[in-house]
């Protein structure tokens, strides 16, 4: 990888971004020795431009940047590092350094249930949602069932807006299901997870 160091005295920015999560945890800056020395170990490492000296963060506190990838942007000169992080990145104890949560986001489906969950707790007698918790798991899981054999049927047609409607319909009832359950649907993307790294070791 080609990597400006010339530019800014000899540093570069590094974004330090979860490879789970993608959120962006923190910004630190590397010199040369600074991207060897991470690339050695495995553990992210930077200039500290206070000390000046080398910084490998987690020294002290443990929380180690475990090195995932390293990606050069379009002008050599800013690195997108991804990382397992062991605890929290920030010296003041938060998992970011904007003092954010690093907790996994699915843009829309992540907006979608919490909409679902708004919903439950507010048990509007207007709301469809609202109404299925109130007939209990077994009318969910039916609804479940049903919008499944609806997208089976509608995926041996050739009506592509149809089947991607029934999906849509599988997907949401699916979603209300995990929440009656007492699950999130991050707790299925663990299992699959899991289930990838266990194929990968094999």
């Amino acid at each position: 990888m080609k990597i400006d160091f010339n530019k800014s005295n000899g540093l570069v920015p590094a974004i330090i971004q979860d490879d789970i999560t993608n959120n962006v945890l923190m910004l630190g800056y590397m010199n040369e020795e600074a991207y060897q020395k991470t690339i050695e170990i495995g553990k992210v490492t930077f200039f500290s431009r206070t000390k000046q000296r080398l910084w490998t963060k987690g020294e002290e506190s443990k929380n180690f940047l475990n090195l995932v990838s390293i990606e050069n942007d379009c002008d050599n000169d800013t690195l997108l590092i991804k990382v397992n992080p062991d605890g929290p990145t920030c010296h003041k104890g938060t998992d970011t350094c904007w003092a954010s949560d690093n907790v996994v986001n699915y843009g829309f489906l992540s907006q979608l249930e919490n909409t679902i969950s708004q919903r439950r707790e507010a048990k509007s007698e207007k709301s469809y949602v609202a109404s299925l918790f109130k007939k209990g798991i077994n009318k969910i899981a039916q609804k479940v069932g049903e919008e499944a054999v609806e997208v089976v049927i509608e995926s041996k047609d050739n009506n592509d807006s149809l089947f991607l409607n029934e999906s849509a319909d599988l997907l949401f009832h699916l979603l209300i299901l995990i929440q009656a359950k007492g699950f999130r649907f991050n707790d299925v993307v663990k299992v699959l997870i899991g289930r990838h790294k266990e194929s990968e070791n094999k």
